[in-house]
């Protein structure tokens, strides 16, 4: 089945208001895609007509982000976690997939560890929650949110992307529009104390049950490929590296992900 027409949908979370989008059979199975702080559900679309393919795709704009509701709160991972489950709850999902990039996949891996059973496979790419110092690249990206002007936020997805091709005025522009929101900036910074405060992982890992791969770009600058080996106690996981990409293989190389991915999740490639 294809993709529906009109795929952008909102739900009640917690009294705020959450959009997501929705593509796929809707009774195939779930695979829920988290985008990286800053990103909005559409940061997934060079993958979403392969992954809609096999499955019931659901891709929220994860709440002080996008197009939901940014509420004057503190972002922390216990915030992020609850705002997940009830949104998974609003849509009577009980079990699902799910593909979580950068920040996404620290609420990812957060959240299977709490709520393990819920998660038939999960991907992480490139992770954030590891890392015990910034990087340069994560301190431009930092200020190109503060400072959302074409420029700034050029460079910023420049230094992120390995090949600078993939760095289109669209993407760019995006982020200049969805920064300028009202409350954009606070999300966006309370997120990132929320990250550095956030419970640590190491000693929990091996909580989660489901299959796991991580997926890196080798040329990843933001959250550089050494912290890879921080998720070893997962007990079934397994690393797939990418070359020549850097910090979003969805967004540089979909190709090259979906193929990845769907041998992981479904068995086939792409």
């Amino acid at each position: 089945m294809g993709e529906q027409s009109t795929p952008q949908k909102f739900t009640n979370v917690n009294g705020y208001t959450v959009r997501y989008l929705d593509y796929g059979p809707p009774d195939g199975k779930t695979l829920i895609l988290l985008h990286g702080i800053g990103a909005s559900a559409e940061r997934w679309s060079r993958v979403i007509p392969a992954l809609s393919k096999y499955f019931h795709v659901i891709i929220p704009d994860i709440i002080g982000f996008g197009y939901s509701d940014k509420p004057a709160v503190e972002y922390t991972m216990d915030f992020f976690v609850d705002f997940f489950k009830v949104f998974l709850d609003n849509l009577s999902v009980s079990k699902s997939s799910i593909i979580g990039s950068s920040f996404g996949g620290h609420i990812a891996t957060e959240f299977a560890i709490r709520f393990n059973r819920m998660i038939e496979k999960l991907v992480l790419v490139s992770p954030a929650g590891m890392m015990k110092t910034s990087t340069p690249t994560l301190d431009r990206y930092i200020m190109a949110a503060l400072y959302p002007v074409y420029e700034h936020v050029y460079e910023a997805f420049r230094e992120m992307a390995y090949d600078s091709d993939a760095v289109s005025e669209e993407i760019v522009m995006d982020f200049v529009n969805r920064m300028r929101l009202t409350n954009a900036k606070y999300a966006f910074m309370s997120t990132v104390l929320g990250i550095r405060y956030a419970p640590k992982m190491n000693g929990r890992l091996s909580n989660i049950i489901a299959p796991t791969l991580l997926v890196w770009g080798e040329q990843d600058r933001m959250i550089p490929l050494q912290y890879a080996r921080e998720y070893d106690e997962i007990p079934k996981r397994e690393l797939v590296v990418i070359r020549n990409c850097g910090h979003t293989p969805y967004v540089e190389r979909p190709m090259m992900f979906n193929k990845i991915v769907l041998k992981f999740l479904v068995g086939r490639e792409q």
